[in-house]
Formats: structure tokens, C-alpha cells, sequence
């Protein structure tokens, strides 16, 4: 599968990138980011941590405002950013709102027509993905980590707890935790997945924490408290409770004033990245 360059730039010490490949799971196009530090070769191949950003947001999201790729570079440690959904499906009210459609893929694989020909980011990010990156670019396949914002950060902790011997280190911001609790969640997944709430389960962290799939290693999370989405959409603790039920150990971080922008992240990236390399560079 070929890659066409959309943009390369130098960037504190590596090279980040820009590529848009035609998505055998999407059936589309689509563009991914691709931050690889210095270094990195054939020979040396790098950690690699896979970023899944929010609603409305794009490949580029993460990458440009998050400031991960500094730490990254210091940690040697490749970033990889897809886009938040396919773009050009067609599908009739894809565009009617922004938490449902065109930037609203919620990571899953659609069941439900119209969606279901296209929005299938969860294989995409699950395994088209990383095939790719481990066939063009310099990276360890068996060191991948993977991280999110909100909605990507529900995308992070189910794709982790599904698939916990490829994903081997996980964080979030803001996740939203318990999706089939909350009105995105009910939207999103009623439209993708129907309306059978038990299909749900299988996309839902806190749910698949109540079934016993838990990760080896500790999930970290930061949560603003001054999130303007935190008891309507958020709720971290459902995660909290299931996750010490389940016996899966969780550092759950209320950080008081924070909210819900790319400020909070930036003010916490270093920690999580820390995270990140000390998992995936042992």
C-alpha cells in the first residue's frame, strides 16, 4: 500500500509527516501524521505511541497542539495521528452535527447502514494502521502505546483493554469512559451500532472492565475538574469503580481549574509521556 506525502517538516529533532494512503478498511482516503525522531532505522527501530484525538478534530490535532512531539523526541519514542473519522463517506447527515458523523468515528466499526460501508475506524486504528506505520516507518511493532482526548480517549482505553498484548502502555485526557451512560455515547452508538444496548459493551472501557478484560499495566488518566463536560458527558467514576472491581490497577488524577482544551493537555503531556516511555522502552 503506497503513501502519498502530503507534508514533511523538521521538527525538534526528527521528522514529522503527513501521508494519505487509500484505507482498505475505510474505503476512503485518509491522511495520518507521523512524528519520527532522530535516529530511528531499520537496524534501531523506536517505541511507537499512537495518538487518537477528539471530536471535530484531525490527524493534524493532536500533534500540533498537545506539544508531545518535544517529549517525544527527548524519548526517542515515534507519534502516530489518524484522523477522527473517514471524510467523504457521503453518508446522508454525516455533516448535520458535530458529535455524530465527519469527526465523530468514535474509533468503532459501524454495524448499522448507511454507516457501516465506511466508519470503521476501529479496524483502521486497530490494525490497517500499525501495519502500515510498521511497514514504512522505522518503528518497534511489538513496543506500541496508545493515547487520547475525550473522544479519543474512549478509543484508547477500549482498543487497550480489547487488545491489551498489542496495546502495551495507555493514558487519556478527559475520557469519556462510560459511553453507553452518556448522551455522545447514546448518540454515537445508537446511530453506528442500533439500538441493542448489549452490543454496546464491546465499545464501552467501563463495560468491558465489568467483564473482566483489564490491562497488565497501569492506565493513567487526567481529569480537569473544571471540565465543561465532566458530569454530563465524562463521569470518570464509572472507570474508577470498575476498574477496582476489576482489579485493574488506575491512576485517576483530578486536577482542580483544568478543563477540557489542549491547555490541560499541554500542561500534563510530560507526565504522560514519561508513562509512555517508561512501558514501552523497557
Amino acid at each position: 500500500m503506497s503513501l502519498t506525502i502530503a507534508s514533511r517538516h523538521i521538527c525538534c529533532g526528527g521528522e514529522l509527516g503527513f501521508y494519505t494512503v487509500q484505507s482498505e478498511a475505510l474505503g476512503l482516503p485518509t491522511t495520518f501524521g507521523a512524528f519520527i525522531p532522530h535516529g530511528a532505522s531499520k537496524e534501531k527501530p523506536v517505541p511507537v505511541l499512537y495518538l487518537l484525538a477528539g471530536l471535530t478534530c484531525t490527524q493534524e490535532t493532536f500533534l500540533i497542539k498537545a506539544n508531545a512531539v518535544r517529549f517525544a523526541a527527548q524519548h526517542g519514542i515515534a507519534l502516530v495521528a489518524c484522523d477522527t473519522s473517514p471524510r467523504g463517506a457521503n453518508v446522508p447527515g454525516e455533516t448535520d452535527g458535530w458529535d455524530l458523523g465527519v469527526g465523530a468515528g468514535f474509533y468503532l466499526d459501524a454495524t448499522q447502514a448507511p454507516w457501516r460501508a465506511h466508519y470503521r475506524m476501529g479496524t483502521f486504528i486497530g490494525s490497517e494502521l500499525p501495519k502500515l506505520v510498521g511497514r514504512h516507518f522505522a518503528v518497534d511493532e511489538t513496543r506500541q502505546g496508545i493515547m487520547g482526548h475525550s473522544m479519543g480517549g474512549h478509543g484508547a482505553l477500549v482498543h487497550a483493554l480489547r487488545e491489551p498484548e498489542k496495546w502495551k502502555s495507555v493514558s487519556a485526557f478527559a475520557p469519556i469512559v462510560h459511553p453507553s451512560a452518556v448522551p455522545w455515547g447514546e448518540k454515537a452508538f445508537t446511530a453506528y451500532l442500533g439500538s441493542d444496548r448489549a452490543s454496546w459493551a464491546a465499545y464501552d472501557a467501563t463495560e468491558l472492565l465489568r467483564a473482566g478484560h483489564v490491562h497488565p499495566t497501569t492506565i493513567l488518566v487526567d481529569q480537569g475538574e473544571a471540565d465543561q463536560f465532566l458530569e454530563r458527558e465524562l463521569q470518570p467514576h464509572h472507570l474508577e469503580e470498575a476498574a477496582k472491581a476489576a482489579g485493574q490497577k488506575l491512576t485517576l488524577r483530578r486536577q482542580a481549574g483544568y478543563d477540557h482544551s489542549y491547555w490541560f493537555i499541554q500542561s500534563f503531556i510530560e507526565d504522560h509521556m514519561n508513562h509512555h516511555a517508561e512501558l514501552l522502552k523497557k
